[in-house]
């Protein structure tokens, strides 16, 4: 029996706001989860890619990552280099509250729209984020007198050039995905109302059925059935998000039998379909 793949709500913020600057060669995130707060990773080093709901991104050195509370993710992360990122974590209640008119949280809600979390910086922007992170991690060493509101200043300036990035639309989705595979991904992404199986898939893109198969398993690091079946879950929820019914939300994502479907559905999120709610 095949692993059945869990979605949980990690980490709790107690602050207004929290920085990480992390590197390290540990493996791939255990699990697909999401978070209450928003998140921000910063990719400086490494060679790393991101699911992120129904999209995934291969992350290129000074890309930054938005992951809006509640969006389902993973990193899949090769411990065969180090990975070097920046992390923040933000209650956007607090940033809402001080910024009333400034719209500072907004590129949170514009790449959810656009289905697109991935900003690249141009050279100038990215000078700007160097220099901010290094006055930041200064700031943080110090106990001198108005540190603290100097870090908090220094976030809001982060978020400020992150928001000019999203408004500039400078994006990117490249993949470091076979070309055969990174085929196979989309036709999955397009069809996932309709049968799809590993013969279909391996004629799909010309190749024997079992090469195919230990191919998948091997850029993937799981099987086609499963991926198959954890992109349903993640399309649904989505659509239920967004307004959905249960009911035709898991017909739109390839489930047949609504049962079956509420079964997985909890067994994965913890909660069942009616309990997600569509976040603003």
């Amino acid at each position: 029996m095949e692993k059945t793949e869990r979605f949980s709500c990690e980490g709790y913020l107690n602050e207004n706001y929290h920085y990480f600057h992390l590197r390290d060669t540990a493996g791939q995130e255990r699990d697909f989860h999401f978070h209450e707060f928003d998140k921000v990773v910063l990719f400086l080093s490494g060679k790393v890619d991101y699911i992120v709901e129904n999209q995934t991104y291969t992350l290129l050195p000074w890309t930054v990552l938005l992951v809006k509370h509640h969006m389902i993710h993973k990193a899949l992360i090769d411990t065969n280099e180090p990975y070097e990122r920046i992390i923040l974590y933000l209650d956007r209640r607090y940033f809402d509250r001080v910024f009333p008119d400034g719209q500072i949280m907004e590129c949170f809600k514009l790449s959810a729209q656009r289905g697109n979390q991935l900003l690249k910086p141009t050279e100038e922007q990215r000078k700007i984020l160097e220099t901010l992170i290094a006055s930041y991690e200064k700031a943080q060493n110090t106990n001198e007198f108005g540190a603290q509101v100097m870090r908090d200043t220094i976030v809001m300036q982060m978020l400020v050039m992150i928001g000019r990035m999203s408004s500039a639309r400078e994006t990117t989705t490249m993949s470091t995905y076979d070309p055969k595979i990174q085929q196979t991904l989309s036709f999955i992404n397009e069809n996932l109302d309709k049968e799809l199986n590993v013969d279909t898939l391996a004629e799909h893109v010309f190749l024997s059925k079992y090469h195919f198969m230990r191919l998948f398993k091997a850029q993937m690091g799981t099987t086609v059935h499963a991926y198959i079946r954890q992109k349903r879950l993640l399309c649904a929820a989505r659509l239920i998000r967004e307004g959905m019914s249960a009911n035709r939300a898991a017909i739109k994502s390839g489930f047949s039998d609504y049962s079956a479907f509420h079964r997985a559905f909890k067994e994965s999120f913890g909660v069942s379909p009616g309990q997600i709610k569509k976040s603003e």
